[in-house]
């Protein structure tokens, strides 16, 4: 059975945390994870109806995209609905991990999922938000411990080049030499002796948001009681991420027959259209999932014939109009289809892990506040 804490670490491989905008309250915000699971429930949206689902179905973890709790608690006074929720949630040992804007902003996440649906071969993202360097790792190591030092890096992360290889690493034979003091406990050598033993200089890549995971699996799995290893960083290669994506259709399409594809691929009974003509053909589509209509001049910018995302605002939308930008308002909601997303997403990791008897399900409560007559 998992335990909460190895079901995070695969999850924040996956979608880590640091890729969220700053101050966004992502991670574990109810419960704990130290606890097996045996049921987790995928939601957008956390709310009293989620929580009576979750508490009928005997549910020990809610991952939401939305985060229950997006501002400071001020009380605890349970006559508030939120606050009685929070309460349900801790009574019926029910934890609640969120995933919000790093979500939409990792490689394969939300974002890189609409395009997949709406068939738009995404080629940039839509708005920056991080550059993550890259540091080069140099460690000597006795020859004997050297393949060990090398797999438990190679563990985490450490020595990925590309999305393309993985388990890159450079190795040098040659002859370390020290002297232990007398306070020293030697793995090899005597003290107040000077020792020669040959080692292995093992050198990797690695981005800089791995550095302390990479130190401590070099200490706890290098032989000697003061591993030797040199961390800098490496001016040519760096990692961009963003909010958004940007690409093209497989053929061009008139505009209304792609507000129908919109409609049908989330299933929406309408939607709003902003723009000066609807007799277009289009080709190169921008979206951002929830409310993206500040990065709208990115879309711009970039040369989108259209532009998909949420809760755009009236004069905003008056703004487009005189911009010629053509934007499609399908609702906050679209977000919704990361449950089913990210239930395939924990089905491939339970195979993988071999987790054994694991069940994930999806919440079957709509949370859309909006209905269309």
């Amino acid at each position: 059975m998992v335990n909460g804490y190895e079901f995070i670490r695969r999850f924040e491989s996956f979608c880590p945390t640091w890729l969220a905008e700053e101050g966004d309250p992502v991670g574990l915000q109810i419960g704990t994870l130290d606890k097996p699971l045996k049921k987790i429930m995928m939601t957008l949206d956390v709310r009293p109806d989620v929580v009576a689902e979750a508490i009928e179905q005997k549910v020990d973890l809610i991952v939401a995209k939305h985060p229950p709790i997006f501002r400071p608690v001020t009380s605890l006074a349970t006559d508030n609905f939120q606050i009685n929720m929070y309460a349900d949630l801790l009574k019926h040992n029910i934890s609640v991990y969120t995933a919000h804007t790093n979500m939409d902003i990792v490689e394969g996440g939300l974002n890189d999922y609409f395009c997949e649906l709406l068939g738009i071969k995404s080629d940039d993202f839509l708005h920056q938000t991080h550059t993550i360097h890259y540091k080069k790792l140099a460690v000597m190591v006795p020859r004997e411990s050297a393949e060990k030092v090398r797999q438990a890096l190679f563990k985490i992360g450490v020595g990925e080049y590309s999305a393309d290889y993985d388990h890159c690493s450079f190795s040098i034979t040659g002859t370390g030499g020290f002297r232990p003091k007398s306070g020293a406990v030697p793995y090899i050598g005597h003290k107040n002796e000077e020792t020669e033993v040959s080692e292995v200089k093992l050198e990797f890549i690695l981005p800089e948001t791995l550095v302390g995971q990479a130190e401590q699996a070099i200490k706890v799995n290098h032989p000697y009681e003061e591993p030797a290893y040199d961390i800098y960083t490496i001016d040519n290669m760096t990692d961009d991420y963003g909010l958004g994506r940007i690409g093209y259709l497989p053929q061009s399409m008139p505009l209304t027959s792609f507000i129908e594809k919109v409609k049908e691929t989330f299933n929406l009974e309408g939607l709003r259209v902003v723009s000066d003509k609807t007799d277009k053909l289009i080709s190169r589509v921008a979206i951002c999932g929830g409310s993206g209509e500040k990065f709208y001049h990115d879309a711009l910018k970039k040369k989108a014939d259209v532009y998909i995302t949420g809760d755009v605002y009236y004069h905003t939308a008056h703004d487009m109009i005189e911009e010629k930008l053509t934007v499609i308002d399908p609702g906050h909601y679209i977000e919704e289809v990361c449950k089913r997303q990210f239930i395939d997403l924990f089905n491939q990791w339970k195979l993988e892990e071999q987790w054994g008897d694991i069940e994930f399900i999806e919440s079957s409560v709509n949370t859309n506040p909006f209905k269309f007559y």
